[in-house]
């Protein structure tokens, strides 16, 4: 049997397989905007998506996910958020301890999680991230930071020209912050949502903060992503023992749910890999209107709607771009 025959067959035997062994991912309910205690000193605030939000303004939705660590002095919040995100956690933080935010981690540079650097440093905190989210600041900023300011009010009117990159970065994984009352590591496993992708692992607690390299929900976006190294990032994340996931969208969740995000992002690549192979075209594949994906012909298997919603046009435009160019879609799509 020819190579590439062969490699299609057994590509096609992957996904048929996941037919029967995908299960939908663990949730632990929280109301989105409400601060849910996970652990003693430590809390999850699950942000508001644009469907839940309270106003139909822009600058009041499209939130991420925030937790609160409380160390003996001060309070660690991971994720900057939207500025309208950062000033609803920084309420919040405020609420639940008398201790100061000292620290601020941005997980990754997207604006949903680092654009409210701002808030946070102005009120005294100093934001924290991996040298990779700096360097991918400076790939896409200023020009993504413009563009959101035009469409949201919350960004415009920091009236700033550019994204605040974190005051300080690590390069050695893992950074550990430990004041005799709780450790606390920073990690990066390589790029696969991000370049910078970063983690906030609790050991005692096993309590891991993911940022949007697992979430819980379709929220999977890939634009900057290394979307073939991504399962590979997840897999070395298991290396750490993980009882409770705190992903950057949707609800808390077991540690299962690092298996399903793995799975999804697997069978999903193999299934557009293995129409690749078939010499199907992108227009076979995806739906355009003036441009945009609207829809996709793909077939995941089942056990998967949990992760699959309105991104799933562009998550198969995406990866057939990834696969048909054999570079990381955050490569192609760099000074965008």
């Amino acid at each position: 049997m020819p190579v590439k025959l062969l490699r299609l067959w057994l590509l096609a035997a992957f996904v048929s397989l996941l037919l029967v062994s995908l299960g939908p991912a663990p949730r632990v309910e929280a109301q989105p905007g409400t601060v849910q205690r996970i652990s003693p000193g430590v809390w999850f605030r699950e942000g508001e998506q644009p469907a839940q939000a309270k106003s139909n303004e822009m600058k009041d939705s499209g939130h991420c996910n925030n937790a609160f660590i409380e160390m003996e002095d001060y309070l660690i919040v991971v994720d900057a958020n939207f500025p309208s995100g950062a000033k609803l956690a920084l309420a919040d933080a405020r609420k639940i301890s008398a201790k100061p935010v000292r620290y601020v981690f941005d997980t990754h540079h997207h604006a949903d999680h680092a654009y409210g650097n701002p808030i946070w440093t102005r009120n005294g905190a100093t934001t924290l991230a991996h040298q990779g989210v700096v360097d991918a600041m400076r790939r896409v900023e200023p020009r993504r930071w413009l563009e959101t300011a035009a469409a949201r009010e919350d960004v415009r009117e920091l009236n700033l020209a550019s994204a605040e990159p974190p005051l300080e970065t690590f390069s050695e994984s893992p950074h550990v912050f430990s004041d005799g009352t709780r450790r606390v590591e920073f990690h990066h496993f390589g790029w696969g949502h991000t370049r910078g992708d970063g983690f906030v692992y609790l050991p005692r607690e096993k309590i891991l903060c993911t940022g949007d390299a697992v979430v819980n929900g379709p929220f999977n976006y890939m634009l900057d992503a290394n979307i073939g190294n991504w399962p590979k990032v997840l897999r070395a994340v298991r290396s750490l023992d993980v009882e409770t996931i705190l992903p950057g969208h949707g609800p808390a969740a077991g540690a299962a749910l690092l298996g399903g995000q793995i799975r999804f992002l697997e069978a999903i690549y193999q299934a557009v890999e293995v129409e690749v192979l078939r010499g199907k075209a992108l227009v076979d594949l995806v739906q355009f209107d003036q441009g945009v994906p609207v829809a996709a012909s793909l077939r995941l298997p089942e056990g998967l709607s949990e992760w699959v919603g309105h991104l799933f046009p562009g998550q198969v435009h995406m990866i057939y771009e990834e696969i048909s160019q054999g570079k990381p879609h955050g490569d192609i799509v760099a000074g965008d």
